[in-house]
């Protein structure tokens, strides 16, 4: 019996330890050494809806480049809106994967609009891949633009892609929502089989000697852990979908916990990024030595059992903890 299985998504994982979408899934050779070293599952690097637009619109160009002189021209090619530049590479890549590999590849979009994601969906599908995840970015930045209506876009979204394709569909969320619960339990309405919580923004700093907006990349920490381990403790047995944690897992005893919360799985980029593939074998050691002391048979038998359901409602997830920690702290000297 391995001790380490999970079941996420309907797919039988052989450890809760599953590399999330990063640069690490962009070669191949990666993501065989990810597998020996005994990965759960991969979740491919995005592919951004900017992305393909920028593409499309840039194809266009070259398309309607003359039609003035040639209308005729611009009759060569469908206009489907969004064209298949670098999208048929990232196709290509999953077919590459699926044929060196024998662990689960989840696909990964990234955007907020239905537009050509559907079709998108189900290319990514029918290219092998054996989940989706959805990640959901969008800067809300309009004060026009109320709450319910930009939900009400993400649940649209939601419905669309879960209705396009055969295979299980995660969806990654922000932390950044007036309720999280509420919002959880629509998304699991709107087809989603998995919640993946939180999607991790990486924010902008400002260059003020040139007086520019600059990209600052940081890690995550172990401290980071704590958002979406409460959320998921919360919402274990109260939303039917299957919940993995992200943002912050970087040691066993990170994975320990969120399996407690109610995760399925815990998906990580930091750590693997700093230490490479064979840091999953070590993690998967790690848990398996845990286990062993503490007299857990397998990963199952502790999935949830810290969370809110289990604990009896504690109030040491709500509002009491914030006032008791607040106790905690004494004056310094």
């Amino acid at each position: 019996m391995n001790q380490l299985q999970t079941n996420y998504l309907g797919l039988t994982l052989a450890s809760p330890v599953v590399a999330s979408a990063s640069p690490l899934s962009k070669k191949v050779e990666t993501v065989k050494a990810l597998e020996a070293a005994g990965v759960g599952a991969v979740v491919l690097y995005s592919l951004f809806e900017e992305q393909i637009t920028h593409e499309s619109l840039e194809l266009d160009h070259y398309l309607s480049y003359g039609t003035e002189s040639t209308p005729e021209a611009a009759t060569y090619l469908p206009d489907h809106g969004l064209y298949s530049l670098g999208g048929e590479k990232y196709l290509e890549h999953i077919k590459r994967l699926k044929d060196a590999v024998q662990v689960p590849i989840i696909g990964s979009l990234n955007g907020v609009t239905s537009g050509g994601w559907i079709e998108w969906a189900q290319k990514i599908e029918a290219a092998g891949a054996d989940a989706l995840e959805l990640n959901i970015y969008y800067l809300a930045d309009d004060p026009a633009r109320s709450s319910a209506e930009i939900e009400e876009t993400y649940l649209q979204l939601i419905r669309d892609v879960a209705g396009s394709i055969h295979i299980p569909l995660a969806v990654k969320l922000s932390p950044f929502l007036t309720s999280v619960a509420n919002f959880a339990q629509r998304t699991a309405e709107a087809g989603a089989q998995g919640i993946v919580l939180f999607n991790r923004f990486y924010q902008p700093d400002l260059d003020i000697e040139n007086l520019e907006v600059v990209p600052n990349l940081q890690l995550s920490t172990s401290a980071e852990l704590r958002l979406p381990l409460r959320w998921i403790a919360l919402l274990h047995g109260r939303v039917e979908v299957d919940f993995a944690l992200t943002t912050g897992v970087h040691t066993a005893e990170d994975v320990l916990k969120a399996m407690m919360a109610g995760a399925k799985v815990t998906m990580l980029a930091s750590e693997l990024l700093q230490k490479g593939p064979q840091r999953v074998r070590e993690l998967n050691d790690e848990l398996l030595a845990w286990m062993n002391s503490h007299d857990y048979e397998s990963i199952e038998q502790m999935q949830g059992s810290m969370s809110d359901q289990s604990l009896g409602r504690s109030q040491g997830l709500r509002r009491a903890n914030y006032i008791d920690t607040l106790n905690t702290y004494t004056d310094m000297p």
